[in-house]
Formats: C-alpha cells, structure tokens, sequence
C-alpha cells in the first residue's frame, strides 16, 4: 500500500507544485492590466505623500529629501532617479509622461517597484524588498503543512479501497491453492463491491463445477473397478483350465490390458483425493537419510535395467524435516519412475535443508525435456511427442500427481535443465509454520 500510496502522493504533490508556480503566471498574463491597476489604486495616497514632500522642498534639498524618505520607509527602498537615466521601457515614458506612475510587478501580482513622476526630470521610485529569510520559512511550513494534509487525505481515502483490493488477492490466492469455499466477504458499498460480487459468484461458479467433475470422477472410478475386478477374476479362472497355448497368450494379453486400466483408475482415484482441500496433509518429523532410502528402495525392486545407477547428495543441516511422508513419497516414487524411463545410465538424488526448507532434486542423463514443454508435463494426461509408446509413457498423471501431492503440503515442483545433460525435477517444501 505505501508503494501506491508514495506514487499517488508524488503525483499531487508535483501536480500541485506546478500549479501554484504555473497558473499564477498565466493568470497575471492574461490579466496583467487588471494587475497594474490594482497596484495603482492601493498604492495611489503613499505616491501622493512621497511626491508631495518632493514638491514642498527646494530642488537643491531633495538628495536630503530622499535621505529622510528612505530611513522612515525602511525596509522600502526609496530612490531619485533622472528620467533618461532609469530604464524605462517606451511604454512606460508615455505613461510617465502622462503623469502616471510606472509599476512592476513581482511574484503572484505583488508589487515590486513603483516610479512616480515629480516634474519632467525627475521621478521616484519605491522599491518593495523581499520578503525576509523567517517569513520565507514560514511560507515553506505553510507549504509543507499543506502537503501533509493532502498526505492524510489521500491515506484515508486509500486504505478502504487498498484493504478489500488485498482481501480480494487474499482470496483469489486460497482459491489458486484449491480452497474453494474461500469468498471475498466484501460489502457493496465498496468502491470495488460490483468487482467483488462478480469474483463470488465465479468462484461460486468454478466450486460447482469442479465438485461435479470430482464427483463424477470418483463414481466413474468406483464403478469401473467393479467390472475390472470381475474381468480380472473371470480370467484368472480360464487360465487355470487347460487350454491351447496361443488362447493362453491372448488370455495373458488381455489380463495385462485390464490390469493397466485398474492402474488408470488408481492414478485417477488418487489425483481425484489430492484435489480435495478438506484433506490436509500430516505433516511429521521425519529421519530424511531412512525416508530417501524407503523411497529408493520401493523404486529399486522396479528397475527393469540394473545397469541404472542411483546416486545419493545429502547436505543436510539437520537430521530430520517435518513433511508429509505418505505425499511425499508418492510425488518422490513418481519422478523416479520417471528418470528411469528416460536415462541413458545414471540418476542422482540430491537433498538439501537451510532454515527456510527442504530441496530435493531428481536428475537423470537423458535427453531431457523440452523449455517449451517444461510447464506442461505437469498437465494431467499430457506426453511429450517422444513418450506417446505407453510403454514408456504411462498414463501422463504422475507428474501431475507429484505436483498436487507436494503442493497439498505448500511446496513447488518444477522442471529444469539438469547438470547430467537431461531433466532436473526440483522439489521444494518449507519449513512448517508453527
């Protein structure tokens, strides 16, 4: 707020600077006859008197005649001038020739000097001396006191609006981090109350759609498993019969096919659950060295080339992190699956904790991933080109339910280039509030 606040403030302040330097002079311009009249007037009876005691002397006393002027008209400057000695501009001889006296004005159509005519020679001339250095000081206080009013005007009338802008970003961000029942509780008769409504009822609008398309998942899911599970069943009996070996290989075929769908339904069930907010993620102390090495030995039964080497980084601080060990695992056992698919011969595993949280990265040899393409990997059902075998593609929801698993506990999951020339995926949880 102090940011927009300090950019609002600078803006009238300057507005305001330039104004009162600019708009006096343009009206002094356009009413510059009004100006020198007015002087004129109010000035006419002390031109008069000074004028007047010129005339009652002699010529030959007038020096001691301006002498004594200038002493009780002090600060005034008072001055005897020859006519063809003063410059005067032409216009100013003809009003002086007139009988008229000449003003010059100064700042905000004050008077500055005033020259009257005493005979044909001679005219005097008074001159206005600036203000002193205590009452320029206090003309600054009046200034600054001014802008601090504008300063507290501005605070208030912006910490309404600034408080519902940072209610409705509040809550735009719990509904980004899946709380959907979050709304923005702002009155209409808020500056941003129309803007406000608007949001609810579209967050109203997206709460009721993904609930139906979860809750559509989970019957789909459900119900699939039934059939799947009888089908798997039913096989299994016609393989334990006697029967010719090409029916026994179709037979295998079709209960390898069954089985990958029961897969697809658990990976749906699954990403389905991490989708839910209302289930909150148990967060506890966890040895990390034991839990790296549960999760590499869960993949290491599934290693297919055994030529695969796993490395081990640990740079760990401390001994234990509190995390999610059944969410973690889950997101850790799927970017594995996944460096395995895609190396050539190595893998490493690094592990870091500092005060603010928990790094862990999965890097791996291959041909790594696309930049393009490193954001949407994370997207459900998407393969990149390379990988749309199924055999080495999967489903395209691991890494989709990586990223929901580790974002449940408040971490990140990004895609990156890794140092072993393939795909980096970084993991990043911080520490637990307490």
């Amino acid at each position: 707020m102090f940011r927009v606040l300090l950019r609002l403030y600078l803006i009238t302040i300057v507005t305001y600077s330039a104004a009162i330097y600019l708009i006096p002079k343009l009206v002094i311009q356009l009413f510059e006859h009004r100006y020198l009249n007015y002087n004129v007037e109010q000035s006419r009876g002390q031109q008069t008197l000074i004028v007047k005691q010129y005339l009652r002397a002699p010529v030959e006393r007038w020096s001691q005649v301006t002498e004594q002027l200038g002493r009780e008209f002090a600060p005034q400057k008072v001055q005897l001038l020859l006519r063809q000695d003063a410059s005067f501009t032409p216009e100013e001889e003809h009003l002086l020739e007139q009988g008229k006296p000449v003003v010059r004005l100064g700042e905000w159509g004050w008077m500055e000097e005033i020259s009257s005519p005493i005979n044909d020679q001679f005219v005097v001339k008074l001159t206005i001396p600036p203000d002193p250095m205590d009452m320029n000081v206090l003309y600054w206080a009046i200034n600054v006191l001014i802008g601090a009013a504008l300063l507290a005007c501005l605070l208030v009338w912006l910490r309404p609006h600034w408080r519902d802008l940072e209610r409705l970003k509040s809550t735009a961000g719990q509904l980004g981090r899946g709380n959907l029942a979050e709304r923005t509780h702002i009155p209409a008769n808020s500056s941003i109350g129309s803007l406000a409504s608007v949001f609810d009822t579209m967050a109203d609008d997206i709460e009721h759609l993904l609930n139906q398309q979860r809750d559509l998942l989970n019957a789909v899911s459900h119900e699939l498993r039934t059939p799947l599970t009888r089908l798997d069943f039913g096989l299994a009996l016609a393989l334990s019969e006697d029967l010719p070996e090409a029916s026994r290989e179709r037979l295998h075929g079709l209960v390898a096919h069954i089985r990958e769908l029961d897969e697809l339904v658990l990976e749906l069930l699954s990403y389905s659950r991490l989708q839910n907010p209302a289930q909150l993620p148990e967060r506890v102390d966890v040895v990390l060295n034991e839990f790296i090495d549960s999760v590499l030995g869960s993949v290491d039964d599934e290693l297919e080339n055994p030529e695969i080497v796993i490395d081990v980084v640990l740079d760990c601080a401390v001994e234990r992190f509190n995390l999610d060990p059944r969410l973690t695992a889950r997101a850790l056992q799927n970017l594995l699956r996944n460096a395995t698919r895609y190396c050539d011969a190595r893998i490493q595993v690094g592990v870091k904790v500092c005060p603010q949280g928990c790094e862990i990265w999965v890097d791996d040899d291959g041909i790594g991933i696309p930049l393009d393409q490193r954001e949407r990997i994370f997207e459900p059902f998407y393969r990149l080109d390379r990988s749309r075998d199924r055999s080495t593609g999967g489903f395209g929801l691991g890494l989709a339910i990586s990223r929901r698993a580790l974002q449940a506990q408040g971490g990140t999951l990004t895609a990156l280039a890794s140092p072993l020339g393939g795909a980096r995926f970084r993991v990043w949880l911080p520490t637990a509030a307490d």
